[in-house]
């Protein structure tokens, strides 16, 4: 069933099939774990630079994973594709039918940043966020991991005190697929003279079920902590959530403790005490402003990284931070997040946690060794200041060196 956002705000306050979230339309089977491919000698990789520091970042990756795969004797296959203002520019769609064929034929996708003030203007599916949300839902990309782990060397960039933001380590778990930003009808339309603009809060069972299977199987592999996020005290999808989210933990995933917050408490508590969680999750919406708050307390967007991950197929991994088009092409750019994003690639769809660690731990040696970025740099911190460049040579370097530790796949 498909409604027409010509729907009047009359109509749906009075038809309640209208509520159709796209479970309903097309079943959801459950999702019961992570999954990767199995380990080989060769993956096809699909790279999406995008826009703004989006190049540059995609090319210091690019040579620390050419380093890692001779060292290790591997090959990565790095084919890249459109998204976001220069897929808008060169094809006229924000992601165009063949970049979503590359992606779904490759064992991962690598993604940059997408947006810049160019595109701001255009129509709503003429915007680069636009081919963000086709692809997540064409990929079927449900569930997004978000790290917030605050690193030794950069404890003293976060606004917070050091006692309160020192051993942070927050997985965010946000349901990517569902909520505000997919629920039908939504639109605006003109009622009793003024226009009214509407969205749709929704989830289905289903939806819940997979979302809380991943985060279960994340929390039981991390520090055995799952809180559950919603608004149950005043909205009904949010208390079928609970209900869903207690059911599946409970009977699944047993050696997890799970704990339940209102959204409004859980922002407030991120700040006051955030050391309290372990894994967090939550709805789309919810999770949108959360895993942005959580992110803040490491100090610098520039050095996140994410998933997004579904039932089968590619994952889709990528630093949070923006495509900065105010420092495009100067060489300012931070590519610690990509290079932790590619980690988490190697992680979770590839099958190579060795590889994933020795990333992580490289980046964490070149923050040692006193090497910034501008995003990273604080005044008489004794460090030193180094462009996009150079910080990828930097981390290259430390990859063909470093010891290589053996690790237990997750």
């Amino acid at each position: 069933m498909k409604f027409s956002t010509a729907l009047t705000v009359a109509s749906i306050f009075s038809t309640a099939s209208a509520f159709t979230p796209s479970s309903l339309r097309t079943p959801v089977s459950v999702a019961t774990s992570l999954n990767a491919v199995s380990k080989k000698d060769s993956y096809d990789i699909t790279l999406l630079p995008g826009d703004g520091i989006g190049p540059e970042i995609t090319e210091a990756t690019k040579k620390v994973l050419q380093v890692l795969c001779k060292r290790q004797g591997f090959t990565m296959n790095l084919n890249e594709a459109l998204i976001g203002g220069c897929a808008i520019d060169a094809a006229n769609d924000p992601f165009p039918q063949e970049s979503l064929d590359q992606c779904l034929a490759s064992d991962s996708v690598l993604l940059a940043c997408i947006g810049g003030y160019k595109w701001d203007a255009n129509p709503r599916e003429l915007r680069p966020e636009t081919g963000l949300l086709k692809m997540r839902k064409e990929m079927g990309l449900f569930a997004n991991l978000r790290p917030a782990k605050v690193i030794d060397q950069l404890i003293d960039a976060s606004t917070l005190k050091r006692e309160v933001v020192e051993g942070v380590d927050v997985m965010v778990v946000r349901e990517l697929t569902g909520d505000v930003y997919f629920g039908e009808p939504k639109g605006i339309d003109v009622i009793n003279g003024e226009r009214v603009g509407y969205n749709n809060m929704i989830y289905s069972e289903s939806e819940i079920e997979r979302i809380a299977r991943v985060a279960g199987d994340v929390a039981s592999k991390r520090g055995g902590k799952l809180c559950s996020v919603d608004k149950a005290n005043v909205l009904d999808v949010s208390q079928l959530w609970r209900d869903v989210v207690t059911d599946v933990i409970s009977k699944d995933f047993s050696d997890v403790e799970l704990s339940h917050m209102y959204v409004d408490n859980c922002a407030m508590q991120l700040i006051r005490w955030p050391k309290q969680f372990d894994t967090i999750v939550c709805g789309n919406i919810f999770g949108d402003i959360l895993s942005d708050e959580a992110s803040m307390l490491v100090g610098s967007l520039g050095m996140l990284p994410s998933a997004s991950i579904g039932e089968s197929g590619p994952g889709v991994f990528e630093p949070i931070h923006g495509s900065a088009p105010d420092i495009a092409g100067e060489n300012k750019a931070n590519p610690l997040a990509m290079i932790l994003s590619a980690a988490m690639m190697l992680k979770y769809d590839l099958d190579r946690p060795a590889e994933a660690l020795l990333l992580e731990e490289a980046v964490e040696a070149v923050l040692e060794k006193g090497l910034r970025t501008a995003d990273i740099k604080q005044d008489g911190d004794g460090c030193e200041l180094i462009g996009c460049v150079e910080m990828g040579e930097a981390i290259a370097e430390l990859v063909e060196s470093m010891e290589i530790k053996d690790v237990v796949a997750v």
